[in-house]
């Protein structure tokens, strides 16, 4: 059996780190993931998902990411039921990360200690007008 995703968009807000009763740090967060096509209206659509990381995979997140980076988590799906304030049931659908990676392929002046030099490269996006690629 199999239960893998992999997901790359842009975190909805700033990660929220805690601790467990036990000390153990985890690390919640959302990110935002748009489809590759747009709908009837000609309009993107984007779909949502809760993170969850656990551990130094919880504190790497905490510390490197921030609303609107772009992140690569890789992990499973897990389905978790609870009890809203009301008494209702309820199942929430979240992504247990167990790796995540930089997606944006430029660097945030303030944050060299996440590539552990201090150079300062440019990287500049490709457009579709980009009409000299080798590939």
């Amino acid at each position: 059996m199999l239960n893998r995703t992999c997901l790359m968009g842009r975190l909805t807000r700033d990660p929220e780190l805690r601790n467990t009763q036990t000390g153990i740090p985890v690390c919640s967060f959302s990110i935002a993931c748009d489809r590759n096509f747009k709908n009837a209206n000609g309009e993107r659509e984007t779909d949502f998902f809760d993170c969850v990381a656990w551990r130094q995979t919880a504190e790497f997140v905490n510390k490197y990411f921030h609303k609107g980076s772009m992140i690569v988590v890789s992990g499973r799906l897990q389905l978790r039921d609870w009890t809203d304030k009301d008494g209702n049931k309820r199942r929430s659908a979240e992504v247990i990360a167990n790796n995540v990676y930089f997606g944006d392929s430029k660097r945030d002046p303030g944050s060299d200690a996440q590539y552990g030099n201090d150079e300062q490269e440019q990287f500049s996006e490709l457009t579709d007008d980009d009409g000299s690629l080798p590939f």
